[in-house]
C-alpha cells in the first residue's frame, strides 16, 4: 500500500493567497458589472419597449377601426397572447446589460477581463492545493466549494469563448462565486491534508469531477431559470400595457388598502428597466432547457459511478445512505422538469418551477446533508 505524502505547507500557504487573491479580483469584477448596469441605456430600452407595446396593441387598433368603417370590413383576428408559454410572445431579445452606453459596454469589458484574471487566479489556488498533498482537490467541502466555484465560472467564460450572449450573467456569477468562496474560507476551510481510507481511489477522480462539472453547469441553468419567471412576467405586461406610464396609473389607481398589490406594482417599476435588457424570456428559456438536457446524462453517470465506487469501498452498490438518497431525488426532479418541458400545460413557468426546485435539491444536498446529517459521506472536515 503507497504511504501518503505530507502536506506541502509552502504551496499551502500559496493556495490560500491565491484564493484571497482572486476574491480580490472577483470584487472588482463585480463592482464593475454593477457599473455596467447603472450605466447602460434606458432611452434605447424605452424606445423597444415603447416599439413592442405599440405592436401588441396594434391588433386591437386596427379591429376598431374597421369596425366603424362598417359595410364589409373583414376585422383581423387578434393575436392571442398566453402567459404560461415561453416563447408565445414576439418580443425581441434585450440590448444586454450596457444597451447602447458606450460607457457600459467599456465597464462590461473590464468586468470580463478582471473575470478572467480572477479565474487564473482561482485555478492556480486549486491547482497548488492539489500539489500540496499530492491528490485531487476535492476531498473535503472548503476544496470542492473551491473548486465548484472554479468550474462555474470557466463554464461562464466557455459560453463567452463561444460567442454565446450571456455577458448578463456576469453580475449574478460574480455574487455568486464570492458568496461561495466567502462561506468557503470563513466556514468550510480545513488545513491542508491527506484522505480519509474510503476515499483513496481513482473513482475520486471520476465521481467526484463529474458532480462538480453537472452542479457548475446546473447553476447556469438555474440561474437562467430564475431570469426567465422575472422576465416572463415583465413581458406579461409589456404586452398589457403595464410598464411605464401604464403601470404608474395603474398604480394611482389601486385602492391604498391593497398593499400586496401595489407592493407588487412598485417592485415592477424598479425592476422593469434591467429586466428589459435581458435576453427574452422565449430566449432563457431554451438557454436553461439546453444546459439542464445536456448535464442530466453526466449527473445520471454521477450516481451510477458513485454507486460503483460505494461497492468497491463498502461492498454494496446502493445503502440508501442520506447522500445516495438526495442525489436520486435531484435525479428525480430533474427528470420531472424534462418530462413536463415536452408536456402541453407544463411548459413555461410550471416548468421553470420544478427545475428551481431540481437545483434546490442538489444545492441541500451538498449543504444541508453534509453538515446537518451523518452518513457514510460525511468528509465535511468542518
Amino acid at each position: 500500500m503507497p504511504i501518503a505524502a505530507a502536506a506541502n505547507e509552502n504551496l499551502a500557504n500559496i493556495s490560500n493567497v491565491l484564493i484571497y487573491s482572486a476574491m480580490a479580483v472577483y470584487t472588482l469584477a463585480f463592482l464593475a458589472h454593477i457599473a455596467e448596469w447603472v450605466f447602460g441605456s434606458r432611452s434605447a430600452v424605452g424606445r423597444t419597449a415603447a416599439a413592442i407595446t405599440t405592436e401588441a396593441a396594434a391588433a386591437g387598433t386596427t379591429a376598431a377601426a374597421s369596425a366603424q368603417g362598417g359595410g364589409t370590413a373583414v376585422l383581423e383576428r387578434p393575436k392571442v397572447v398566453t402567459r404560461s408559454t415561453a416563447g408565445s410572445r414576439d418580443v425581441p431579445d434585450g440590448p444586454g446589460a450596457a444597451g447602447t452606453s458606450e460607457k457600459g459596454d467599456v465597464y462590461g469589458r473590464i468586468a470580463v477581463s478582471l473575470t478572467v484574471l480572477s479565474f487564473l487566479l482561482h485555478a492556480g489556488s486549486v491547482l497548488t492545493r492539489a500539489l500540496s498533498v499530492e491528490r485531487a482537490p476535492w476531498g473535503n467541502m472548503y476544496e470542492f466549494s473551491t473548486t465548484f466555484g472554479m468550474t462555474v465560472v470557466g463554464v461562464y467564460l466557455g459560453l463567452l469563448a463561444f460567442k454565446k450572449n450571456v455577458r448578463w450573467l456576469g453580475l449574478p456569477l460574480t455574487t455568486t462565486i464570492l458568496l461561495d468562496l466567502g462561506l468557503a474560507v470563513s466556514v468550510l476551510y480545513t488545513e491542508s491534508d491527506q484522505l480519509v481510507p474510503a476515499l483513496h481511489s481513482y473513482w475520486l477522480w471520476i465521481h467526484v469531477s463529474c458532480a462538480i462539472l453537472s452542479g457548475a453547469a446546473l447553476w447556469v441553468g438555474a440561474c437562467s431559470t430564475l431570469l426567465y419567471l422575472f422576465r416572463d412576467g415583465y413581458e406579461a405586461r409589456l404586452v398589457e400595457g403595464r410598464t411605464g406610464a401604464g403601470l404608474r396609473s395603474h398604480l394611482a389607481e389601486l385602492p391604498q388598502g391593497r398593499k400586496y398589490a401595489r407592493l407588487k406594482a412598485k417592485l415592477a417599476l424598479r425592476t422593469d428597466n434591467p429586466m428589459s435588457r435581458l435576453p427574452s424570456a422565449a430566449t432563457l428559456d431554451k438557454l436553461a432547457y439546453r444546459i439542464n438536457a445536456t448535464v442530466f446524462p453526466l449527473w445520471t453517470f454521477t450516481i451510477v459511478a458513485g454507486a460503483i465506487w460505494a461497492e468497491a469501498a463498502w461492498g454494496r452498490y446502493w445503502g440508501w445512505d442520506p447522500k445516495e438518497v438526495w442525489s436520486f431525488i435531484t435525479w428525480v426532479a430533474y427528470a420531472c422538469y424534462l418530462h413536463a418541458r415536452a408536456t402541453a400545460g407544463w411548459k413555461g413557468r410550471k416548468a421553470a418551477y420544478i427545475a428551481l426546485a431540481a437545483f434546490g435539491c442538489y444545492i441541500f444536498n451538498y449543504y444541508g446533508v453534509n453538515i446537518f446529517v451523518t452518513g457514510k459521506h460525511s468528509y465535511a472536515g468542518v
